[in-house]
């Protein structure tokens, strides 16, 4: 029987180990940690009854993609939820702007020639969104099933993010905008560096930005009860450091960091491979910290206290600099800060009426200080009141994002930097990005295409090209 071994249990890892199972397969998963899940796990991190998702929080990759139609999560306790509002970006002043699941309702919020912008971009993408997806989670350099409409997003997406938030007049919209674009935290002034902005811009509209009930880890789980169903092996604790502990199966896949990746496998790939891959460019970091909140935040700007996400950091022109400063190394006075309120969709997360609160900053990479107190500060600059109903905390600095999950270097959770070369050709130059040039060796993590999220595509992608290697 045909034998493969994943080393990582993060979502991309159990996505490739459930597509090889799902083909006969025999299947076996080696976690580090003590529990599988990776970016997907949740805990009680503050207080009893309050659940917190450690790293991933909203998924608007995660509903509709090869992998999830392949797969019935569902039947395994995956339910998604969404907020009324998809995501916020409130402004000094005590207004904002926010982007509802309905580009229309968007747009009439936006008002004027904005709206009509936000619709002339959005509104077509998000027609189109559904034959876009199965291209743009694909490496770049595929043939696209449908050029045309991929010419379109890529025309969006080619931009500098800083570029085409300055289609719209207004700084709502303008700041609307340029909070999305944060996620892929890179300059504003970098070309493609609109792309993820244009990305889950689109999926908000599209598929909005669902939590998982009961915390993200709800997405590893159900992945994990498949694994068994289909009589795959699942191990934690067991740190690989060399291909020879595994024995002999014909395929390893690893949903690790790229160097990770050349460090255990050695000698059995190409010195340039493992050269490539050891150069591989990772990102800014975060600093992360959950809250037990009283009666939830007090947003002065009203539609954010109905936000599943808001991006918090002022204006087009705060935020730019923000992610400026975090990619040269500095640290900005007022970061971009990205916080979830899960607990909108999701209420089982919540003890009463005290709530977990998600947040984190765009910090430089492997920096060694302590953000907690501006996190606050730009939250209470838009919520008066917030740090009153502060009941606990729980901080997660760079070195301890490290520690918690290894493929996080130098507390880079999206696993790698999207500078221009990384966004068409991750984890390197290469037709197959998954293959490692060695026959049974794959990388199938965050590293590789599509990139980050808890959406399973990069390990789907790796197992199909591995499933091609066998046959």
């Amino acid at each position: 029987m045909t034998s493969a071994t994943v080393v990582g249990s993060g979502p991309n890892g159990l996505a490739a180990a459930l597509t090889l199972a799902a083909e006969g397969i025999d299947v076996t998963v080696l976690e580090a940690a003590d529990r599988f899940g990776g970016g997907t796990r949740t805990s009680e991190l503050t207080l009893p009854g309050l659940l917190h998702d450690e790293c991933s929080a909203a998924h608007p990759l995660a509903v509709d993609n090869a992998f999830t139609r392949r797969f019935d999560l569902g039947a395994h306790g995956l339910t998604w939820r969404w907020a009324e509002v998809e995501y916020a970006h409130p402004l000094d002043g005590g207004g904002g702007a926010a982007a509802w699941r309905s580009v229309a309702e968007t747009a009439a919020a936006l008002g004027g020639s904005d709206g009509r912008r936000w619709s002339a971009v959005f509104g077509g993408l998000t027609e189109r969104f559904d034959d876009i997806v199965p291209d743009f989670t694909q490496p770049m350099t595929r043939v696209p099933s449908h050029p045309l409409k991929m010419a379109r997003f890529g025309a969006f997406s080619g931009m500098p993010a800083g570029v085409l938030a300055r289609l719209w007049s207004e700084p709502e919209a303008r700041a609307l905008f340029a909070g999305v674009a944060a996620h892929a935290l890179r300059p504003f002034s970098s070309p493609l560096s609109a792309a993820i902005g244009v990305a889950l811009g689109t999926a908000a509209h599209r598929y909005g930005w669902p939590v998982a009930e009961g915390g993200s880890r709800a997405i590893s789980d159900a992945m994990v009860s498949l694994l068994r169903r289909h009589g795959a092996t699942l191990e934690t604790g067991v740190e690989v450091t060399s291909l020879d502990e595994l024995g002999t199966p014909d395929v390893v896949l690893f949903d690790l960091a790229p160097a990770a990746a050349a460090r255990i496998a050695g000698d059995r790939i190409p010195a340039r491979v493992g050269r490539a891959l050891r150069r591989f460019r990772h990102g800014p970091a975060t600093f992360k910290v959950e809250f037990a909140v009283q009666d939830g935040i007090p947003w002065t700007y009203e539609p954010t206290r109905r936000a599943g996400t808001v991006h918090v950091c002022g204006d087009l022109r705060e935020t730019a600099i923000a992610e400026r400063m975090v990619n040269r190394g500095q640290m900005p006075e007022r970061p971009f800060v990205l916080l979830c309120q899960q607990y909108l969709a999701d209420p089982t997360r919540s003890n009463g009426d005290v709530h977990p609160i998600y947040a984190y900053a765009h910090v430089p990479s492997g920096w060694t200080g302590d953000a907690t107190a501006q996190i606050e500060a730009q939250i209470e600059r838009y919520a008066p009141g917030f740090r009153d109903r502060i009941l606990a905390r729980n901080v997660r600095d760079v070195s301890q994002t490290r520690a918690y999950n290894a493929n996080f270097v130098g507390g880079d959770t999206i696993t790698g930097s999207n500078d221009p070369l990384q966004m068409v050709f991750r984890p390197r130059v290469a037709l197959d990005p998954y293959s490692l040039g060695s026959p049974g060796l794959f990388i199938c993590s965050a590293a590789t295409p599509p990139g980050a999220g808890a959406h399973g595509m990069c390990g789907f992608n790796a197992a199909q090209s591995a499933l091609r290697g066998l046959r």
